[in-house]
């Protein structure tokens, strides 16, 4: 079995996902690790792939470039996966860790740093600015793996930098 990465940049539209995801299902290929976000009027898709026999990524990438969702603006691209598929440990999500208020330069570079030192990995990271029209507010959402005995630590630290800054922080801790 081949394991391919499928990346799509395209215009954001309702029912986007449910296309690429159908188009993948017939072909056979099943969905390993994958994300999905909104960026601005645009959209990005990413899953790693297991194709199945016979499928390689040229046949896949231009089956996808048929869908109707997509328009000819869309980047699609399938290549080969060059890594174990498989999360290790630290891939492992422990803690969602959530920060808003006004927009601040370097945040996400200062809260990076603060899980660096910590031997903290970030597993997801997920920011966005909010229109004026719903008070402007600038969300950063953290899904981290943080080791057992550098958690509070890490944690503390995170919300005091937010706490200084004026931001207000949250955290949710899930079971390991």
């Amino acid at each position: 079995m081949a394991v391919a990465l499928v990346s799509i940049l395209c215009l954001d539209r309702v029912g986007l996902v449910s296309a690429i995801a159908d188009c993948l299902f017939s072909a056979g290929i099943n969905l390993r690790d994958t994300t999905f976000a909104v960026l601005g009027e645009g959209a990005e898709f990413t899953a790693v792939c297991e194709l199945p026999e016979g499928i390689g990524a040229l046949w896949l990438q231009d089956e996808l470039a048929h869908l109707p969702e997509l328009d000819r603006r869309a980047q699609i691209r399938v290549v080969p996966y060059g890594f174990d598929p498989r999360p290790g440990p630290m891939g492992r999500i422990t803690h969602r860790i959530e920060v808003s208020g006004g927009d601040q330069l370097g945040l996400i570079a200062r809260l990076s740093e603060i899980f660096a030192q910590n031997g903290a990995n970030i597993v997801r990271l997920d920011a966005q600015k909010l229109p004026e029209s719903e008070g402007g507010r600038y969300v950063t959402r953290f899904a981290v793996w943080l080791p057992p005995d550098r958690a509070e630590l890490c944690l503390a630290a995170v919300a005091n930098t937010a706490g200084s800054l004026g931001l207000t922080s949250k955290t949710e801790e899930l079971a390991r």
